[in-house]
């Protein structure tokens, strides 16, 4: 099996410069990727230039007056909301500023074709599939900041990149350190990949205590700021079920070279270990401008405003297997990751509705694994 990530080893790196340049389309600019992403080219503009990373376009679902906003800081060529009830709104607020504005999922999708020279894929879901196969087809520079796309349609995107030569990087912080732990996607030589999970909010609760768990408590992270849906699935543990098979996929890894281990101070992202007993970890705060400034930079490095690793202040690192009886959802995902074929678009598709019906108050927290087991 093919890797998906990107794989191309730079022995003379490009002029900053010309990484700088670079035209950035952000697809689902207003989500926590998004905002942190445009906070990360803030940096750089004060740091480089006004000019530095110039936007092409944003798209936004549904928070019209956030993206009007980021627009009119950013000022893009395009801006598009993916709700056509809220476009006149949209076109009002930027009206005067020379942007081009569209709505519709179609538009979103046209946003990601349209020409740029990177796309960073931060919408959520598998929502996320046809735009980032869209950017995919362009041959660009494409950072995953999805792992649906991937668990849900992973051999679509690997045969897409084949025939364009679209380089995918993953933004993710574990895939993100695996990526710069191998040298740009290489796993030939790994023994075993190990991912760190923090275990959730839930991480020490019983069975009967998570049974009455309501939706504040689940959303409620202990270490990254994050969207409702993939808090949720960190309190589940899916999420670390979806990433092993992101994993799996990106670095074209057998389901027996991955591992899980819980590390509540989400310091340790990644842990790389080779046959000669040597084992090679990814360290860093728990602050998503880290991978993100990492692939908006690749393949040089740009400068951050996340904040800087204390290993002194910090005293101390945990790890613990994680709990398989307590968390059945990982199991869930490490099971249709083996079965291969359709099971992981499944796997992924079921937990999308089930976290849904949670969120709505309409199932208990212990019923989004059962609902996935019986799809």
């Amino acid at each position: 099996m093919n890797a998906i990530a990107a794989t191309k080893i730079f022995h003379e790196l490009p002029p900053l410069g010309d990484v700088l340049a670079r035209k950035v389309t952000i697809l689902g600019s207003t989500g926590s990727i998004g905002v942190n992403t445009l906070d990360v080219i803030a940096h750089a503009r004060k740091l480089y230039g006004s000019d530095a990373i110039p936007v092409e376009a944003l798209t936004a679902g549904h928070n019209v007056e956030l993206l009007i906003e980021q627009a009119r800081s950013v000022k893009p060529a395009l801006a598009v909301i993916g709700n056509e009830k809220l476009f006149s709104q949209l076109r009002d607020g930027l009206k005067g500023t020379g942007i081009e504005v569209a709505c519709g999922r179609q538009a979103v999708i046209d946003a990601a074709a349209r020409k740029s020279d990177f796309v960073m894929v931060a919408i959520m879901g598998a929502a996320a599939i046809e735009p980032a196969l869209a950017a995919i087809r362009r041959g660009v520079v494409v950072a995953l900041a999805n792992k649906e796309c991937v668990v849900a349609a992973g051999q679509v995107f690997r045969a897409a990149m084949e025939k364009s030569g679209a380089q995918i990087l993953p933004v993710d912080s574990e895939h993100n350190a695996i990526f710069q732990v191998l040298g740009s996607g290489d796993a030939s030589e790994a023994d075993l990949v190990t991912i760190t999970a923090s275990g959730g909010p839930f991480r020490e609760w019983s069975i009967e205590r998570m049974r009455a768990a309501t939706v504040e408590e689940a959303v409620a992270h202990p270490n990254w700021a994050m969207g409702r849906k993939i808090s949720l699935d960190s309190a589940t543990l899916m999420n670390k079920g979806l990433e092993l098979i992101e994993a799996h996929f990106l670095f074209a890894l057998p389901p027996e070279k991955l591992s899980v281990v819980v590390h509540p101070q989400s310091i340790v992202h990644c842990l790389v270990s080779y046959e000669d007993g040597t084992t090679i970890a990814h360290l860093s705060a728990p602050d998503m401008r880290t991978p993100i400034a990492h692939a908006l930079g690749w393949p040089r490095r740009i400068q951050s405003p996340s904040r800087r690793l204390d290993l002194a202040a910090l005293g101390t690192l945990v790890f613990q297997p994680p709990a398989h009886d307590r968390f059945p959802a990982l199991n869930l995902a490490i099971d249709s990751m083996r079965s291969g074929g359709l099971a992981p678009t499944v796997l992924n598709a079921a937990n999308e509705i089930a976290v849904q019906a949670f969120l709505d108050r309409r199932i208990g927290f212990l019923d989004i694994p059962r609902v996935v087991a019986a799809a």
